[in-house]
């Protein structure tokens, strides 16, 4: 059985249970604490979470490294559909899915007070059950922290909240007509596309109170597509491995990426490489300001690298999906990322020495 180390409110616990759960892999949760997030980085030389225990005795961390070895490993059919563009472009909607809504996500989760007062008490119970004295302290803690962290870490201004705002409302409309005509989001099957959206839409925007009872409300669609793929028992069909095209349906979806994603993906790159203390990224009229982050440019490398390895018919596919101007960006990233994973040398998810 797989062990996942993580969080019952967590995005990337969420997006690594549902992966597990669609292709039928039995695993049983263990929720970490304050001691284990630093112990179990030992196994994979990164302290982040979730972190998979599999049954042979290997660690690994990264959700996306996670489904890449597993995809590999375990017979198919997986997530992964087998035609190369329809594969690239579910990879492009999983990358969206982990580095472009995590700034709504959490923004959702800590701007308001219904929300943060709850998932605060939440961590001071869980993630802080270890930590000595009083839970009204250790929730305030969390409180401060996160909105230090998540919301002016993340560049969120009272400027540019609207703009925050509109990325998840924007991607309910996008994505309600299609998971009204059909279960999953690129066909018949769940996709890694769905795996992908399954961290943010679950475990943060329909769960929370407040993004919960927008997406009520206003994609009710997307409310059930976000159960049915939690109840979802693998193993999963043949429906990725099937699938030859995108549905043209999925346009409003792709120029979000085309024109949102991948420009701030290119500017925090270029933030990242030419050593700067900050990324600026425009939005319309609104700037987002924040530390440059090499483990996004390294995700835009990824994609760059992808695409450029697709032979001429299937890369003419992408780029008839996301135009020109999307089509740029993955032409032209070059960042090499972070080191790999050392267990002897223990870092964070920003490539950064811990102790």
């Amino acid at each position: 059985m797989f062990v996942v180390h993580g969080l019952d409110l967590s995005y990337f616990t969420g997006k690594l249970e549902a992966y597990l759960r669609a292709r039928g892999l039995p695993y049983r949760l263990e929720e970490m604490d304050t001691g284990a997030f630093k112990r179990l980085a030992r196994h994979t030389g990164v302290r982040q979470m979730p972190q998979l225990e599999l049954p042979d005795g290997r660690w690994m961390t990264d959700t996306v490294r996670i489904i890449d070895a597993l995809e590999d490993e375990l017979p198919q059919p997986g997530v992964t559909p087998s035609d190369p563009a329809c594969a690239f472009l579910a990879g492009l909607i999983e990358t969206y899915a982990d580095e472009h809504l995590w700034r709504p996500a959490l923004y959702y989760r800590w701007a308001f007070d219904d929300d943060a007062r709850l998932m605060s008490a939440r961590l001071a119970r869980g993630m802080l059950r270890d930590v000595g004295g009083p839970h009204a302290l250790k929730r305030q803690f969390i409180l401060l922290r996160q909105r230090a962290h998540y919301l002016r870490g993340e560049g969120v201004t009272s400027a540019n909240r609207h703009r925050i705002e509109a990325d998840y409302l924007d991607l309910l409309d996008a994505l309600d007509p299609v998971l009204r005509r059909r279960d999953w989001v690129m066909g018949p099957g769940p996709t890694r596309a769905d795996i992908g959206l399954f961290g943010p839409m679950f475990r943060h925007f329909h769960c929370d109170p407040t993004p919960g009872r927008i997406m009520r409300e206003r994609a009710p669609a997307v409310a059930a597509w976000a159960t049915r793929l939690w109840a979802f028992e693998g193993p999963v069909g043949p429906g990725a491995r099937t699938m030859t095209s995108v549905p043209d349906d999925l346009a409003d979806l792709f120029r979000l990426i085309a024109d949102r994603f991948l420009p701030e993906m290119a500017a925090n790159a270029t933030a990242v490489t030419a050593g700067q203390d900050e990324t600026l990224y425009r939005l319309g009229d609104a700037v987002i300001r924040y530390r440059p982050n090499p483990y996004r440019a390294g995700r835009l490398s990824r994609l760059s690298r992808d695409f450029e390895a697709l032979d001429p018919p299937m890369k003419g596919r992408v780029a008839s999906v996301l135009g020109e101007d999307g089509t740029r960006v993955l032409s032209g990233a070059t960042f090499t990322g972070i080191p790999p994973a050392d267990p002897s040398r223990i870092r964070d998810r920003w490539g950064r020495d811990v102790r």
